[in-house]
């Protein structure tokens, strides 16, 4: 697993519009390496802004959007189209304005999809997705994923995992249904600290000072378990992508 790089921007408008420069180049460098670029989005302020500033870039069309694929870190599990999914925010900020393939849009399914209310069974079917594009590179059954997306949270969670919970524990599926979140909806389905460190590249982007314990703890290196954030890395390149006060509480070197 890769050491951690630290990013701090000014504020969070400028770690999104940073973030969307950064992605683009990553999308058109991988494209040049594979033709074929994969993402794995995320929800919550930070990751939906990014997208919404790479939806705005000048240098958007530099990436041939019908070839990536495109797939999801976590869901929240809710009907289908509900405005708090975040397949649902995803393509209103970019997908729907892109020229992707729908065929490499790989979202996790929905409450009132064909598993009904069973979490569990979505997950395992996304599992399965999963697998079929598995690449040689990896170890564990999942695609290539060029560049992983994340968000933290205030607790230290990392796309649906959450601190001393069996999710975050898991070590043998890739994805899992999570039930009882502590913040709602408390039924989620989340890729898992495996999965999450099968991709060439982990960005934890995050804002905020509420952030600011949880970030310095996962940078010290805590127990996965306490700071699920702490699990998250890339084989290639972990980047934190940090505004000043989500920042604030790391130790400057002497």
């Amino acid at each position: 697993m890769s050491a951690a790089d630290v990013v701090v921007h000014d504020g969070s408008e400028v770690l999104a519009a940073a973030a969307a420069a950064r992605l683009i180049t990553r999308l058109v460098d991988a494209q040049a390496a594979h033709g074929v670029a994969s993402v794995v989005l995320t929800g919550g302020r930070t990751g939906i802004g990014v997208l919404e500033q790479v939806r705005a870039s000048a240098a958007r069309d530099a990436v041939n959007w019908s070839k990536v694929e495109f797939y999801w870190g976590d869901e929240r599990f809710l009907p289908d189209g509900d405005p708090e999914r975040n397949e649902t925010q995803a393509r209103e900020a970019l997908l729907d304005h892109v020229d992707v393939d729908p065929e490499r849009v790989h979202p996790m399914a929905p409450s009132d999809g064909k598993f009904g209310d069973d979490a569990d069974a979505a997950a395992a079917h996304y599992a399965e997705v999963l697998a079929t594009m598995a690449q040689h590179a990896t170890n564990i059954a999942v695609p290539r994923f060029d560049v992983l997306l994340l968000g933290v949270g205030e607790e230290g969670h990392t796309a649906s995992l959450f601190p001393d919970t069996p999710y975050v524990r898991e070590a043998e599926r890739t994805v899992v249904g999570v039930h009882d979140c502590p913040k709602p909806p408390p039924t989620r389905i989340s890729l898992t600290l495996p999965a999450i460190r099968a991709a060439s590249e982990v960005w934890l982007m995050t804002t905020g000072a509420a952030k600011a314990e949880p970030v310095a703890a996962a940078l010290g290196g805590a127990d996965p378990v306490d700071i699920p954030a702490a699990g998250a890395r890339g084989r290639d390149r972990t980047l934190w992508l940090l505004d000043r006060s989500a920042a604030g509480a790391i130790p400057t070197p002497a």
